[in-house]
């Protein structure tokens, strides 16, 4: 059972989510709630003298940081394209065979993880860390709950750990 303020959270959690969208958070608003929640569970914060405004506050300044970042990372794209002359070169372009070799083998490995685990798992994988799906869009798609869809990428985080360090100790 939660206490204190992951209690306030876990009962004001749908009146923050409408605060994060209307603040123009859109569909990132569900992953900014799950972001706010585990940094709540990580941090020892002891006791808030005003735990709503704190909350809010919270969610926020998370939300500022995220556009903050997104918009430093879409700036140096654009420089780095425009100091390519405007052409995004293939990375692939100036490895070496053997180290592409390696990596399509690493990719190979990662696709076979993920398929192990089953369809759903792989497709919530796939349409949240690579095409760039919010995590409630993926569970409406999908017919399942937003619980379900955060544990399946656990699952796939879980399995993808265990195999980056099977491939560090190779």
């Amino acid at each position: 059972m939660a206490s204190g303020l992951s209690a306030i959270f876990l009962a004001n959690r749908a009146a923050l989510l409408r605060f994060l969208r209307a603040r123009g958070a859109g569909d990132d608003a569900e992953d900014l709630l799950q972001d706010m929640w585990m940094k709540l569970e990580a941090r020892d914060v002891g006791p808030v003298a005003d735990p709503l405004p704190y909350l809010y506050r919270a969610a926020n300044n998370l939300m500022l940081d995220r556009y903050r970042s997104s918009t430093r990372r879409g700036k140096r794209e654009q420089d780095w394209a425009e100091s390519a002359g405007g052409v995004m070169a293939d990375p692939g372009e100036d490895m070496a065979v053997d180290e592409r070799l390696i990596l399509a083998e690493i990719v190979e490995n990662a696709q076979e993880v993920l398929r192990d685990l089953g369809p759903r798992v792989e497709l919530v994988f796939r349409r949240f860390r690579i095409e760039g799906v919010g995590q409630r869009g993926i569970a409406e798609e999908l017919g399942v709950s937003l619980t379900t869809v955060e544990k399946d990428l656990q699952k796939a985080y879980r399995a993808l750990t265990v195999l980056k360090h099977k491939l560090d100790t190779e």
